[in-house]
């Protein structure tokens, strides 16, 4: 017997019950006392809390949606059938949740196609700390605890505030100088260490521009979802022998892809 193939509607309700189950499991663990782990440098951390929030939400999607595949932080991996991947980051700003800070959250994306031709369908991202959901995507408005956002005003980037994450090592190089000509034409500047995080700011248009290099799916996809669903934009270019990730209102977007391009 075919299984009937899942409505947009059950994916948003799926992927909101997804991230914040997941949250509130870390939380939990956070409250308890948790070590970490170093991966590739002294910000870059994994928990006990991670791996379980991950496994808590490839386990369920096991059971709900057996034929789509799955990408993990942590390194879920599984092939689908269905043309269709979750991409997972139970745990994104880990360097905040390990310090105690409240810049973190859960976060995941459902997309459809492969290669360059995948697509966001949405983004899910839950706040543990304000209690707060974010679902949305190109065909999903976004919405903050099922109230609907406003669509962005747009604006250049001389008049927005730009998020990044880029670590003081690349400060100097080419990379740093390409960044530097993007932030020399911003109104202010913050890096607050989680990407989610940052987007859903950028999608209540309080932040207005992400810029960030080398990003992960995981990292970039659901914030993706949720900016697509108040009318930003994202594009990847290329600069400085780095692929960037730039989200945001479009003609910020627009400004800073210039600068790249400079």
């Amino acid at each position: 017997m075919t299984t009937a193939r899942p409505t947009l509607t059950d994916d948003v309700r799926l992927a909101g019950a997804l991230v914040r189950d997941a949250g509130r499991l870390a939380l939990e663990m956070r409250r308890g006392g948790i070590a970490a782990e170093q991966k590739s440098s002294v910000s870059d951390l994994v928990t006990a809390a991670d791996r379980a929030a991950e496994r808590l939400v490839v386990d369920r999607l096991g059971r709900e949606r057996p034929d789509d595949a799955v990408l993990g932080e942590e390194g879920a991996a599984r092939e689908g059938a269905s043309g269709r991947r979750w991409v997972i980051d139970p745990v994104d700003g880990t360097y905040n949740f390990v310090s105690g800070l409240t810049w973190w959250c859960s976060a995941l994306a459902l997309t459809e196609g492969e290669g360059e031709e995948e697509r966001v369908v949405l983004g899910a991202v839950y706040h543990p700390h304000d209690d707060v959901l974010y679902v949305g995507g190109p065909d999903v408005p976004t919405t903050r605890n099922g109230e609907r956002l406003p669509t962005l005003e747009d604006r250049p980037l001389g008049e927005s505030c730009l998020t990044t994450y880029l670590h003081p090592p690349f400060f100097g190089d080419p990379v740093g100088d390409a960044f530097s000509q993007v932030a020399s034409g911003a109104a202010t500047l913050r890096m607050l260490g989680s990407g989610s995080m940052d987007l859903t700011a950028v999608a209540q248009g309080r932040l207005h521009v992400s810029c960030q290099h080398s990003v992960p799916p995981w990292d970039r996809l659901p914030g993706l979802g949720l900016v697509l669903g108040v009318g930003g934009v994202g594009r990847q270019v290329s600069a400085a022998g780095v692929v960037w990730s730039v989200t945001g209102v479009p003609t910020a977007v627009a400004d800073v892809c210039a600068a790249l391009a400079r």
